[in-house]
């Protein structure tokens, strides 16, 4: 009896070994891990560390509608592996499962956001709205003010050329953006945190 127990505990254990890892830091599928949430909520550089490692997570997080931009959060989320991942989607993703802490950020640092996206298969869109006259980020997540009269123009003139892609895209005339790329440098706004980006400048690519 005491040999058969063994021989369990051995197979189960080689069984174990060969699971499948993922990452630098060989995470199980549907393994839990906390993570470290940035404030630069869309940026190009905003940041998602795995903690205590404080290690770049690499894949995404899903399922966190609660976040606000503007502020850190420390959360505990599981990654989950897609066997049979869409073709042009990663094959896997952290899911959030609980939130621990949420911090206001403090500090007045730039970072950069981008106006314009490439989305498969559609193409680039432009990336940024206007509603009421208020120009948004991202559908309305996001409202983007500016910082003076010649990023308002700057603004405008994304804005009125993405109206034109629209009216082309309904008459069946293949449009897109007139730039490459547009990245514009933000702050978070002191007058709505939270909810909108302060534009500092505009920076066009064509």
């Amino acid at each position: 009896m005491k040999y058969f127990s063994l021989l369990c505990l051995v197979l189960f254990l080689s069984a174990c070994s060969k699971e499948k890892l993922y990452g630098p830091l060989k995470l199980k599928n549907g393994q839990e891990v906390e993570l470290l949430v940035d404030h630069r909520y869309a940026a190009e550089n905003e940041s998602l560390l795995i903690l205590p490692q404080n290690e770049p997570a690499g894949i995404s997080l899903h399922g966190f509608t609660d976040r606000k931009p503007g502020y850190i959060y420390r959360v505990k989320a599981r990654l989950n592996v897609d066997p049979n991942p869409p073709q042009d989607a990663s094959d896997r993703w952290f899911n959030l499962t609980k939130i621990i802490s949420k911090e206001k950020y403090q500090g007045n640092e730039q970072f950069d956001i981008t106006l314009i996206k490439s989305i498969i298969p559609s193409g680039p869109v432009i990336t940024m709205g206007k509603i009421d006259g208020k120009y948004y980020y991202i559908n309305d997540k996001l409202e983007l003010t500016y910082s003076n009269d010649a990023v308002k123009a700057q603004l405008e003139e994304i804005w009125q050329n993405g109206l034109k892609i629209q009216d082309d895209r309904k008459n069946n005339i293949q449009s897109y953006p007139k730039w490459k790329s547009i990245k514009a440098t933000v702050t978070h706004d002191p007058n709505n945190f939270g909810k909108a980006y302060l534009v500092q400048r505009i920076e066009f690519s064509i």
